[in-house]
């Protein structure tokens, strides 16, 4: 703690995240769980990166920008789950100011990131059901790496002005944070400093980084489902459907939790649900890509058959 110069203030340095609790049972207990959560979402993301990168056949827009959005869960995961295995282990729940508003701005950019590549995928695939026919032109190699720039710059400038000013508060009073991970609104709840600009600020930025995104993702996919409706046969139905389904699930999961958290009422009485909610889009929506994209992908799965198969020669191939 310091004192406010030219008052009797006392300034936070630390801050104190709750967590899920302190009972020692259940501590263990989240901490196996969380481990292997973690464990899973990266080998996973990491083996569709390999993947993307080796195989020939994924060499296309559409794993592409899945191997965009699985490294960019690596680095989104990574930003929270690790901290918290820790205060589980050693009871240490306590985060320096600086550390707790870099873990936020980190967040935000690949949040902001995560809603930009969903959209472009969402427009890719409204390009290769719609307008197959002028698809490989629209989605060339160099459109598809603007695109990518794009999601990742944007994305990155925009949480930027969000933390620009939350770099210049000051915090004071009660230290606690109900929270796993140092998110916006309990940061500006603990703010002695004026936040109006803060949250006039993060308003604009949110329109751009997460309305207009979903916007043009719902889009998409009204006119897909139209596309897919207008297919005579039913086989044929099921076939477009399946190079979209995948990607719908994860924008349901992703969106649905996010906009629960961020709409709800901002009291205890919900606190605990928004925290449960939470863990869906910062934890369980890395996990559930990889599951996602591999369990539902006919080439994903031959991709990873093959490279299994090279790795691992049967009897039959070396003999």
């Amino acid at each position: 703690m310091e004192k406010g110069e030219g008052n009797n203030q006392t300034l936070i340095t630390e801050f104190i995240l709750l967590g899920f609790g302190n009972d020692q049972q259940y501590r263990i207990l989240l901490f196996l769980l969380f481990l292997v959560i973690y464990i899973v979402t990266v080998a996973g993301n990491i083996l569709i990166i390999v993947l993307v990168a080796t195989d020939q056949h994924l060499h296309t827009p559409m794993y592409f920008f899945l191997g965009n959005l699985s490294c960019l869960e690596t680095f989104y995961i990574s930003t929270i789950l690790p901290r918290m295995l820790a205060s589980f282990l050693s009871e240490d729940k306590t985060i320096s100011v600086r550390g707790c508003i870099a873990q936020f701005y980190i967040f935000d950019c690949l949040a902001a990131v995560e809603c930009y590549l969903l959209a472009v995928m969402s427009y890719d695939r409204y390009l290769a059901i719609c307008k197959p026919l002028l698809y490989p032109m629209l989605m060339n190699t160099r459109v598809c790496r603007w695109l990518a720039a794009g999601s990742w710059i944007g994305g990155v400038l925009l949480a930027s002005t969000i933390m620009y000013f939350t770099a210049q508060l000051t915090f004071c009073g009660s230290n606690v944070i109900d929270h796993f991970f140092c998110d916006l609104t309990p940061i500006l709840e603990r703010s002695c400093s004026d936040t109006s600009v803060i949250t006039l600020v993060s308003s604009v930025v949110s329109f751009f980084v997460e309305i207009s995104p979903f916007l043009l993702t719902m889009t998409s996919y009204i006119c897909i489902i139209v596309a897919i409706l207008r297919i005579p046969s039913t086989s044929g139905r099921k076939k477009a459907f399946s190079t979209c389904s995948s990607h719908l699930v994860v924008v349901t999961v992703f969106y649905g939790t996010l906009t629960f958290v961020y709409l709800s009422p901002k009291n205890s009485s919900v606190g605990d649900l928004n925290k449960m909610f939470s863990v869906f889009y910062t934890v369980l929506t890395p996990l559930v890509n990889p599951l996602i994209y591999s369990l539902r992908n006919r080439e994903v799965k031959e991709a990873l058959r093959k490279a299994v198969s090279k790795l691992c020669p049967s009897q039959r191939d070396t003999g």
